[in-house]
């Protein structure tokens, strides 16, 4: 999913100001960071959660479609709210799956 992202943000125009893996960890500083406009994080469950605790410590807007940690959910929203800092999750970014869990209500 974060390659599709890449590609689409790339085509319209967005700039990519890091991009993250186990090859170059020691690059996700929040001096990195600090000009970016929001983190999109799709990684594993293994690192998600902190990730994105430390995103929104560090006050970047962030956007998650990271599955695996969902029990942390509320301790991630409490952290935003806490630093004022905009959070989205999502376990499915499919329009079409997103219409099946409205609709499944």
């Amino acid at each position: 999913m974060g390659k599709v992202i890449e590609k689409l943000a790339l085509e319209r125009g967005h700039e990519i100001s890091l991009k993250i893996n186990r090859s170059n960890l020691n690059e996700f500083t929040q001096d990195k960071l600090k000009s970016t406009d929001v983190a999109i994080e799709f990684s594993t469950p293994e690192v998600g959660f902190l990730n994105v605790k430390q995103l929104i410590e560090w006050g970047v807007p962030t956007i998650s479609g990271t599955t695996g940690w969902k029990d942390k959910l509320d301790e991630i929203n409490a952290l935003a709210e806490q630093n004022k800092v905009g959070f989205i999750y999502a376990s499915n970014f499919s329009l079409g799956v997103n219409l099946f869990f409205a609709l499944n209500e």
